[in-house]
């Protein structure tokens, strides 16, 4: 789908509008002994709260004038959605927005302050992108698919990079999954630099979209899904994405709704970090105690989005 210079490239093409995130050692506390060295990567302080304004902005940056006049459209489950409304407001290009009715309030409120058009249509992801994509059939607005796009993909990819300039050593990486895209890029980028660090991606137990895929032996689609977590509900994945995940992922592991809700509670309690489900991910893996883990490891794990919908009541 992608290579090691496409993501040098688009790391290079956004480096003027994006973070260098930080990373945070996660201090051993009272029953949090994970069997290794974890360091969490904050890229919930990215540009609009998530990784995702890495593969907007390169997917912007990559689009012709006439391209970028007609406006851009999306369908998101949030973070992509923030990511490509403030990418647009940086260029200073229209953006329209759909999202299913599951998307978290705190992100439709910011996605109507940076200025976008929100939609909110069907109860799923998919509901929404079939009415982004004929949103763009009937306005020639340019569609940015969250996921399956390999513009998107190797900016993603970017993290992979920043990470390896902050944990030259990492042992493994534990990377949230949605569709697919982040996975896809990050582990691109670190498996043709660091071919020995492992990357395991975790997904909810209610939308096992690439664990799917993987126990089959081919691309899947699910019959149905069961999570409330909108950024990381995907009834299918691309072919590319799913040969990527095969050949470049390590292992999947699946957490609940609850655990990563109270790894969200978790992150805020102890370092006052608002991260939203996705982005507490990585941590509930860790708490699940169902990662293959070896002692003494350094563990590099994702905080990959920002929001309220887990850590703070209403």
């Amino acid at each position: 789908m992608i290579a090691l210079d496409d993501i040098r490239a688009a790391r290079q093409r956004i480096a003027p509008y994006i973070r260098k995130t930080p990373t945070l050692p996660y201090a051993k506390t009272r029953g949090s002994d994970f069997g290794g060295d974890v360091t969490l990567k904050l890229e919930l302080l990215q540009a609009a709260g998530s990784f995702k304004a890495r593969g907007a902005m390169n997917r912007l940056l990559t689009l012709s004038k006439d391209e970028l006049a007609r406006g851009v459209v999306t369908a998101s489950g949030g973070n992509h959605g923030l990511a490509i409304a403030r990418s647009a407001h940086v260029l200073g290009v229209p953006a329209t927005i759909f999202l299913p009715s599951n998307a978290a309030p705190d992100k439709i409120a910011k996605l109507r302050d940076w200025g976008a058009d929100v939609h909110i249509v069907g109860a799923i992801w998919d509901d929404a992108n079939a009415a982004a994509l004929a949103h763009s059939t009937k306005t020639g607005a340019t569609y940015a698919h969250p996921f399956s796009d390999p513009v998107v993909v190797a900016g993603q990819g970017t993290l992979g990079l920043d990470i390896l300039d902050d944990m030259p050593d990492v042992d493994v990486i534990l990377v949230a999954i949605g569709g697919g895209g982040l996975i896809t890029g990050l582990s691109t980028a670190v498996k043709a630099l660091r071919p020995q660090t492992r990357i395991i991606g975790i997904e909810p137990v209610g939308s096992p979209t690439l664990h799917a895929c993987l126990a089959a032996g081919r691309l899947v689609a699910l019959d149905r899904l069961e999570t409330r977590v909108a950024t990381m509900s995907c009834r299918q994945t691309d072919q590319a994405i799913y040969e990527a995940t095969a050949r470049n992922v390590d292992e999947i592991v699946l957490i609940t709704d609850a655990e990563m809700e109270q790894a969200a509670k978790s992150l805020w309690f102890e370092f006052g970090i608002a991260a939203d489900l996705s982005g507490a991910a990585a941590l509930a893996a860790l708490q699940s105690g169902r990662l293959p883990l070896a002692g003494g490891e350094k563990i590099c794990a994702l905080v990959c989005g920002a929001g309220t919908d887990g850590c703070l009541p209403g």
